[in-house]
């Protein structure tokens, strides 16, 4: 007789279903339901989950014989998605409401696909990781190719499913050739056997698996579709794809290199550095090239996705730590930098670096905000990002990972020069329409609050150093430093 099933561990899950089909009931029995209303029922229903989340933290459990498990990882990665879908919708309501069609069904995707990534939090075998990676972005699939009247959305659309499917393709490879050499696809079975015996089998498994994770962070050189899917898709759209799946993803690997494969680094850290390494110098020196607003902050993700690895590669419970406290700073940063390009957009329809020309004599709001994100992003003191970097740093050095901060300082310096180019056109030049730009509530409530995130994060940092520190506590076989 198999052991009753605690639903507690699947409640904020199970009400996130709840409100996905509430959603989508509403728009199809009451058409003249307002979309804007959906938005609203959408956020207000995100925060009961983010309560249910909130009183797992301490709880350590696992479902369906253990390839669904929750602890302080599966549920610091799912608060950080709830977080992030509650901005992204603030952030989507002005812009929806302008779409031709469709306008319910958006906010139904988006819900959707936060419960894929949240699912891929608490994944701990490689089939779980798999359906549930598939799960989450087959909902993106649909947001990039959102707006079917125009030529871009739909180029991105095509290349994002295809590079897709090739990686869902290297992933499903690589767990069949692990399957074959361990006779088992749990994560915690495959940790408790010694890796000098493995074969070759699970040696090129294992890189099948984290090539495909490549492809879905963007790393270099799995990183092709990045440039054009950002572009191409609707800016409220690029926004949350630049953040949700990559946390998620993250959270994967994160549990394959640090549990399952934590007391061997050498069998992954070398893809690791090179992946790092690759992502920072290939994304900032190409952003210095861009003239689209949304392309320059693809490359700086991509650059951005090199300094994550970082701590991945410093394979100690310091790395998981930081990496944790990156990852804070860059969603309060770089959401916030897409959401003034939301608001600019709005308002000239174009995303091109120019058209935030004088921004700062038309918003000195949108202005002051775009600087301080870009500044994060950049690394300056006193603001998040500054922080974020000088903590991983930290960690590859007690690691002797000496050639991988050098390239980390050098590309630091790299990127001032792209972000510090649209600052100057925002505070220097004249613009083209001097008409003033209006920001909506809500908008100004998304705004503040990645404002005050990044603030916050660089001058008052330690409660969410210690969130990370505790949450970290699962990696006990990885030394402190």
């Amino acid at each position: 007789m198999m052991p009753p099933i605690d639903l507690t561990l699947l409640a904020p899950e199970l009400w996130i279903t709840l409100l996905c089909c509430l959603v989508l009931a509403v728009d199809f029995i009451w058409p003249r339901f307002s979309k804007r209303g959906l938005g609203y029922l959408s956020i207000a229903g995100l925060c009961p989950a983010g309560l249910m989340l909130i009183g797992l933290f301490r709880e350590r459990g696992a479902l369906f014989g253990g390839m669904f498990v929750v602890d302080s990882i599966a549920v610091f990665f799912k608060l950080f998605m709830i977080v992030v879908t509650l901005l992204a919708l603030l952030a989507s309501l002005d812009a929806v409401d302008a779409y031709p069609s469709f306008r319910g069904e958006y906010y139904f995707l988006i819900l959707f696909t936060a419960l894929g990534t949240m699912f891929m939090a608490s994944a701990n075998d490689f089939l779980s990781l798999f359906i549930s990676l598939e799960f989450a972005t087959f909902g993106f699939y649909i947001l990039v190719a959102y707006l079917r009247a125009e030529a871009r959305s739909n180029e991105a659309g095509i290349k994002f499913f295809i590079l897709g499917v090739l990686s869902a393709s290297l992933i499903a490879y690589g767990t069949s050739l692990i399957y074959g050499a361990t006779g088992s696809i749990l994560f915690t079975d495959i940790a408790k056997m010694p890796l000098s015996e493995s074969s070759l089998g699970l040696t090129i498994g294992l890189l099948f698996i984290l090539v495909g994770l490549g492809f879905k962070i963007g790393a270099v050189p799995f990183h092709a579709w990045i440039p054009d899917v950002y572009e191409g898709a609707p800016t409220p759209v690029t926004a949350y794809l630049s953040i949700a799946p990559k946390a998620a993803a993250f959270a994967l690997i994160l549990r394959i290199t640090f549990t399952m494969l934590g007391g061997s680094p050498e069998v992954w850290r070398w893809l690791i550095v090179a992946m790092a390494i690759l992502s920072m110098t290939y994304g900032n020196v190409t952003a210095i090239a861009q003239k689209n607003i949304k392309r320059l902050l693809a490359y700086s993700g991509i650059a951005q996705i090199g300094n994550l690895l970082i701590g991945v590669a410093a394979a100690s419970k310091m790395g998981g730590d930081s990496l944790l406290f990156y990852l804070l700073a860059y969603l309060f940063a770089n959401l916030g930098a897409f959401i003034v390009v939301i608001v600019v957009a709005g308002g000239t329809q174009r995303d091109d670096i120019d058209d935030l020309a004088g921004l700062n004599r038309r918003s000195p709001l949108l202005a002051f905000a775009m600087l301080v994100f870009l500044l994060s992003l950049a690394g300056v003191p006193p603001l998040a990002g500054f922080l974020a970097k000088v903590y991983i740093f930290t960690a590859a050095v007690y690691q002797d990972l000496l050639l991988l901060v050098t390239f980390g300082l050098i590309n630091v310096i790299i990127s001032f020069y792209y972000y510090l180019i649209v600052v100057k056109k925002m505070y220097t030049l004249e613009p083209s329409d001097p008409a003033p730009i209006l920001i909506s509530p809500p908008m100004k409530l998304a705004l503040s609050a990645c404002i005050a995130g990044v603030i916050a994060l660089g001058v008052w940092p330690a409660p969410l150093i210690d969130l990370s520190v505790a949450t970290t506590e699962l990696f006990s076989n990885l030394p402190l430093r």
